[in-house]
């Protein structure tokens, strides 16, 4: 169990002992004459003419090979909302210190502030040649739907908006195993998602992906269905014709996303869901309905939220720091579908291994089961797993720049990096 964090204790944290949570590192030594000349003029000519005969031999020169930018406008921060550029600014730092503390990999924040979607993705086109990947965040949408397809359409290094394919990447890793547990295919399962955001399309897009044939998806004004003509583009790529109301998408479900907001469906909803559900409630910091409530009308649910407080964390941070570690080593010139299944797998299989002796001090002797169905962000295995994972399906598919890979070879360079 966490301990309830006070206002003053962020805002020191945040404070003290320099203000932010970040700052930039030398990697080359600076301590003579000669290593000046080195680092800067005269010497630094000879890598800048080389990257201009061959742009890719910026991978070799400079930062850019692992480097990312985690970029954001500030237009939906967490539990937030609009709260502007600026604003945001802590959030983007606080994904900065988790890239290099869980995957070594470095990254500048940047706040853009700015709305308009043409204007948004010139500058980040703009400045994109300094990084090896961008990280889009708190973005709202719809507009991070446009954002995140122009970039990705028109750049040549992978762009990823995490609030979208995180979320569905480690719902996904959590849903093969919870399936499993229950003795149900993907195929078989009706998945009701309540929400129609950036996080919720992304999901269900993946769970299709994943084998998923059944999956009602719901907006604050209900059902998406057929007969409604108030759909945006996104919402449309998942009418259904099976149900109308709240009543007749629950009844039976096999699975109910919650990314929403809190109250957005109830015990009486749930009440109607198969016998064993999946519950996944993830609104942040309130839960759409808190555990104990789901319990009290399907006692045997497995329950997954977005709180470090209960079991079945969903945290973004088991996926993207090496998502990214494995696309950055292989120079990927972006992150297709197949790397993002790959990720979900080596998740959901990671959660079936035994804790190692460090997590069992820090969590317990925890034992896959339906109260461990992903690992947690704590386990250092997770670069090694997933990092290679997603290196090798970018390899497999054709979108890395790398020409030859030697998976055993990575995995152990992983290995020694944790």
């Amino acid at each position: 169990m966490s301990s309830k964090v006070t206002k003053n204790e962020a805002l020191d944290y945040h404070r003290v002992p320099t203000p932010g949570k970040v700052s930039i590192a030398t990697t080359t030594k600076l301590e003579s004459q000669r290593d000046l000349s080195l680092a800067y003029t005269p010497g630094v000519a000879y890598p800048c003419e080389e990257i201009q005969a061959d742009p890719e031999l910026a991978y070799e020169y400079t930062a850019k090979r692992n480097l990312v930018a985690v970029i954001s406008n500030g237009t939906a921060v967490l539990g937030l909302g609009n709260i502007g550029a600026i604003a945001s600014k802590p959030v983007m730092e606080g994904k900065a210190v988790l890239f290099k503390k869980f995957a070594a990999v470095d990254s500048f924040d940047i706040e853009v502030d700015e709305t308009d979607i043409d204007k948004f993705c010139n500058i980040v086109k703009a400045i994109s040649p300094t990084f090896g990947g961008i990280n889009l965040e708190d973005i709202k949408a719809p507009e991070c739907f446009e954002i995140e397809k122009r970039l990705i359409e028109e750049l040549d290094i992978p762009v990823m908006h995490d609030d979208q394919h995180g979320t569905a990447i480690i719902t996904t890793a959590a849903l093969m195993n919870a399936s499993e547990m229950m003795g149900r295919k993907l195929e078989d399962m009706k998945v009701v998602v309540i929400g129609a955001g950036a996080a919720a399309i992304a999901c269900s897009t993946m769970y299709k992906e994943a084998g998923i044939k059944n999956i009602i998806m719901c907006d604050s004004k209900g059902v998406v269905h057929s007969k409604r003509n108030d759909l945006n583009k996104y919402k449309l790529e998942f009418v259904t014709d099976k149900a109308t109301t709240m009543e007749e998408a629950f009844r039976g479900a096999d699975m109910v996303l919650g990314l929403s907001k809190p109250g957005s469906f109830t015990k009486e909803l749930v009440a109607l869901m198969a016998e064993e559900p999946i519950v996944f409630t993830l609104a942040n910091p309130t839960p759409e309905l808190f555990p104990e409530e789901i319990r009290e009308v399907r006692p045997n649910a497995i329950i997954g939220t977005g709180r470090s407080d209960f079991p079945n964390q969903v945290n973004n941070v088991l996926g993207f720091p090496f998502i990214f570690r494995g696309a950055l080593d292989v120079q990927t010139k972006k992150i297709n579908m197949e790397m993002k299944i790959a990720a979900a797998k080596a998740i959901a299989n990671l959660a079936k291994e035994p804790l190692t002796s460090d997590l069992i001090t820090l969590l317990g002797d925890l034992k896959y089961g339906r109260e461990y169905i992903i690992p947690s962000p704590f386990d250092k295995r997770l670069m090694v797993e997933v990092s290679s994972a997603v290196a090798n399906a970018a390899y497999e598919t054709g979108v890395a720049r790398v020409k030859d890979f030697d998976l055993a070879a990575y995995r152990e360079k992983l290995s020694h990096m944790v």
